[in-house]
Parts: structure tokens; sequence; C-alpha cells
């Protein structure tokens, strides 16, 4: 109703997963890309990480489903997909399930009705009839905090489809928060035990929420400024906590609000009336909103002052205690700290290899760790030489590199989901305000920590703490394909084009070309498979196989650089 009053073409905030819709944020793009490792590693490509359970879990209202809408979009070609939407099944339903919607005939008789051993069969023949025509199988259960653990356990033995060489089918699971304690139970530790990759997609930022917002509108078609003033967004953010379906619920009702009252621009009043009309009266006071939050800020204040008067009562006791001889034995008045715990982080084996891997310290904050990283990248270069193994080198590294059949490739792009995708180490340029930059060699990634290697040891830090001084600038070797020049353009031939060929053809699972076949040259068919695997990567989908491209190639079909660890600890 309100569309046309705000020069709309469509409604913003329906709460329909629609993928136009979907906003990208940083976590939401590592979410895609974890489904989409999930897919990758059943094409033939990742040979050994294909079969298992892929997890994405997220709190009511964060996106789950929109971003499953968005990953069955970007499903490549030659790839059966079962989707399963309630999951509150029986073993037998579930199988009966999954076969319909693999189009799997199964015998069937009034008198007979199959068993569980018919079903498992019946899927057993088409999987491995997929198999040997290069095709993959996954199987997405969304709601999966509803399966109960007799079905989870059928699940894990579907698992143990497969041939000598991989695994037959991925399995997707979807889920709110509790899925992750379910899979935490000791019954279902084998089957914890095989999920490949798991992520948390949490609610939006402040800042994001204004994006978010901003995103929809402009989907939907407008033109205009904003009809949400900085004050309403701030509060829609503190009203849904950050939830993307909570926001769309709040926008909605206060656009229709403003467009009933003639205004606009939505203000904090009309947010504050749509607001108790969509949560209830009680709803918006949980959230700390309205008259009662001043009340917390007060009680806050006066706890904060009576705590600062304590301390500076009891500050003269204090400094008499200090005054007191310290001994080696433990004080009523000076206790001894416990000792802090160890966090111990694999690493690589490229980088374990070297004299100065060890075992990293626990967490530490960047800034401390500068004055022991060196602000000539030569250095670091040489470094990252010793982990790429290869042969002492004076002067000019990446010259030296070049002699190896190794490139340098330098970039000021990268994030960290980009990182962990390609999942090779390389250099991190770290910048303070007006200061000359500094270089830390990264070895090692996981979901909430950075190891970087220093000349005395490992340090780790949170990726919290890295994002104050990384802006994506980020550098390492990468092995070039022959006669690889940057920018190819349309109808290139040679042998670059062949190796991206031949690349993607092993990522398809597609036979070999045979000899004498025409050469192949860079047409617009091939930059199509180019931009599909650049988007499934999360690279920009531009068609150009530049380094990042190639790399991601190289990674996806296992081939043997010195890699990341990125599992999640």
């Amino acid at each position: 109703m309100y569309s046309h009053h705000f020069g709309l073409t469509q409604d913003p905030f329906s709460i329909a997963p629609d993928p136009r819709y979907l906003f990208m944020s940083e976590r939401h793009r590592e979410a895609l890309a974890h489904l989409l490792f999930g897919v990758a590693g059943t094409n033939g490509s990742a040979r050994g990480t294909g079969g298992g359970f892929v997890l994405l879990t997220g709190d009511i209202g964060t996106g789950k489903t929109t971003i499953c809408r968005c990953f069955l979009e970007q499903i490549p070609a030659g790839c059966h997909v079962a989707y399963i939407f309630n999951p509150k099944l029986t073993v037998s339903e579930l199988l009966q399930s999954i076969c319909e919607e693999f189009h799997i005939k199964v015998a069937n008789t009034a008198a007979i009705p199959p068993t569980v051993k018919d079903y498992i069969d019946a899927l057993n023949v088409f999987l491995l009839e997929a198999h040997a025509a290069g095709q993959s199988s996954v199987l997405i259960i969304d709601e999966a905090q509803n399966l109960k653990p007799d079905v989870l356990e059928q699940l894990r033995l579907l698992t143990n489809l497969e041939t000598s060489e991989r695994k037959l089918l991925q399995i997707v699971l979807i889920g709110q928060p509790e899925l992750r304690s379910m899979l935490d139970r000791p019954e279902l530790e084998q089957l914890a035990q095989r999920v490949i990759a798991r992520f948390h997609l949490d609610a939006l930022t402040a800042t994001e929420s204004t994006q978010y917002i901003a995103h929809r509108l402009a989907v939907a078609g407008l033109n205009n400024p904003l009809p949400f003033d900085k004050r309403s967004l701030q509060h829609i953010h503190r009203l849904t906590r950050g939830v993307p379906r909570r926001i769309n619920l709040l926008c909605g009702r206060a656009l229709l609000g403003a467009w009933a009252n003639g205004l606009h621009r939505v203000d904090r009043k009309v947010v504050d009336k749509a607001a108790a009309e969509v949560f209830g009266t009680e709803g918006v006071r949980s959230l700390g909103a309205g008259k009662n939050s001043k009340i917390y800020w007060t009680a806050g204040l006066v706890l904060v002052v009576l705590a600062g008067a304590t301390a500076f009562l009891f500050w003269p006791v204090q400094r008499a205690k200090q005054a007191l001889p310290q001994t080696p034995i433990a004080s009523p008045l000076v206790p001894t700290p416990p000792s802090a715990p160890t966090l111990v982080v694999p690493v690589p084996e490229r980088a374990a290899s070297t004299p100065s891997a060890a075992a990293p310290r626990p967490p530490e904050e960047i800034e401390a760790l500068l004055p022991k990283l060196p602000q000539d990248i030569n250095l670091a270069w040489h470094d990252l030489a010793l982990v790429w193994k290869l042969p002492p080198m004076d002067g000019d590294p990446c010259r030296g590199a070049s002699a190896q059949g190794l490139q340098c490739y330098r970039t000021g792009n990268l994030s960290v989901p980009l990182l962990r995708q390609l999942g090779r180490p390389g250099i991190l340029t770290l910048q303070l305000e007006k200061s000359p930059p500094f270089y830390a060699l990264l070895v090692d990634l996981s979901e909430q920590h950075a190891t970087l290697r220093l000349p005395d040891g490992l340090h780790q830090v949170t990726l919290l703490s890295l994002g104050r001084l990384w802006r994506g600038d980020f550098a390492t070797y990468w092995r070039a394909p022959p006669d690889y020049v940057p920018d190819l353009r349309d109808g290139s031939a040679g042998a670059a084009v062949t190796h991206l060929v031949q690349q993607l053809d092993l990522l398809d699972g597609t036979p070999a070309r045979p000899a004498g076949a025409p050469p192949q040259v860079l047409d617009p068919t091939l930059r199509g498979r180019v931009r599909a695997f650049q988007r499934a990567q999360g690279l920009k989908p531009d068609g150009q196989p530049g380094p990042l491209t190639f790399m991601q190639l190289e990674r996806a079909n296992g081939q043997s650089e010195p890699r990341l660890q990125t599992e999640p600890r």
C-alpha cells in the first residue's frame, strides 16, 4: 500500500526468502561460501573432502533460509539436489522423501510397502549411476534441529555410501543454534566427526543493519534518500537486535504508519508506535526500549559511582597491603594468580618443518607484535619462501622465485572469508596511521584467530584484533600456468588457456579431451564457466582468469601447495 508513496516498485520488507533481497554481509558471504564448499567437495574436485556434513546454524530470522535459496541458485550443472524442509519425520519417511526429491522409483506394492533397506538400496544405485555419469548429489535439510537422534544416525550411515575414491552424498544441515548442542551429545560423536565445515550466522551489526535496510529499499526501486532518519535507524537496530526478519517486520510497519499519516520520512516516534504494534508492549519492554531503559541506564550509572567510591575508600588499605614484605609462599594477602592456559593450535606441515615453528602462545594484541615485525617486505618474502621450501635466495625474492616456476602476487582487496577460501600462507600488510607498514606472515587461520609466524615463533591474534590494522593487503607465491599473461583477451589460445580448461574439466568431472582435439580458446562459453566458478568461490565474477582464479582452481582440485590450517577449532 505504501510502495507508490515512497517511490517503490514492490514491497521491500517482505519476510519471504527472496534471494534477490539477500544482503551479503561478511558473515553471510562466508556462510554461503561454506555451503558452496560442500558442493565443490562432491563434484569430483576435492577428493577426500567430499561426503560428510556441512553445518549452517543461526538464530531465528538471521537469514539461513534465504542463504539456502541463494545457494540453490548457484549449484552447478550436473549436481542433483534433494531439499527437505520439514524434517519431523521417521527414518522410513525421511528416506522416502529423499528418494522422491531425487526422483528415485522404489518398488512398491499395496501388500508390502518398501522397507528402509529398499529405500537405501535404490538410493545407492542412483548415487552410483550419477557418479559414473560425472554427476554429484547433495541433500539439504532445513530446520535440522527438529531431526530425531535415530534419524540423525541414519543420515550418518548414508554418508557411508561411497566408491573406493570418494563419498557419493554430501549432506547440508541448516538449523537453529540448538542443532550444535545436539551434535555435542556423546551418542552423536561419530556424526560430529564427519562435519567437514560449520558456520554460525550471527545477527547484523548497527552499521550492517543500516546497510541492510538501504539494500532492500534499493532492490525495491528506491531512487531517493532513505525514508528513515539517523535516529530511527539506530533505534530500529536496538529494537530488532540486528535480526533481519525482525528488521523487515518493523520497517514494513513503520513505512505503513508513515504513509497512513502522510509522512515521507520515518522518525523515532513512528518506529516506537510500529514496534508496539509488531512486537507488543511487553516485547518492546523486554528489548530495553521505552521509558524503562532510562531507569536501567540510571541504575547502571549509580552502580558505577558506588563502585568507584568503594575503590577510593579502600585504596589506602590496598596500598598498605602492597607495602607488606613479599615471600615466595602463598600469602592470604597476596593470592597467587592461576597460570593462564596455553592454547595449542595445529600448524601446517610445511610451517612445522621450519626450526622456528612451535606451539603458539595465547592470543595477543596485534599492536604488541609490531616491534617484532619487519618493515621490509623482502624479509617477509624470504620467510614465506621457507614455508614453500624454496632454496635460499639472495637479492630480489620474486626474481629468485621465478627460477623455481613461481611468481609473486599482491592484492589489496581481500577479506577474511576470501583468505580462508584461498587457504594458503601469505604476507599481510599491517598499517598504523602515519607510520610505515609492517609485514606479517600468516600461517594459520581458524574461525576466530589468526596465527602469525615471527622470528621468535608463532603468535596468535584474534581476527578482531587483526582487523584493526589489516585493510586487505595480501601477498603470496603462486604457480602460474605456462605462457600465462595478465588480461587474457577473447580469442586467446595457448598453454594457459588449455591449462584453464583442464582445471575446469577436472573440477566438473568432465572426461579428458582426446589428443588431436581443436585448440581451446577463451570464448564467451569458457568465460561463463570461469564466471560460475568465481561466483562459487566468492571472487569477483568477471570471467577473467587471473591469479586468484587459478589459485582457487588449484585448491579446489586438491593440488599440493602450502596450505593454511583453516579447520574450525
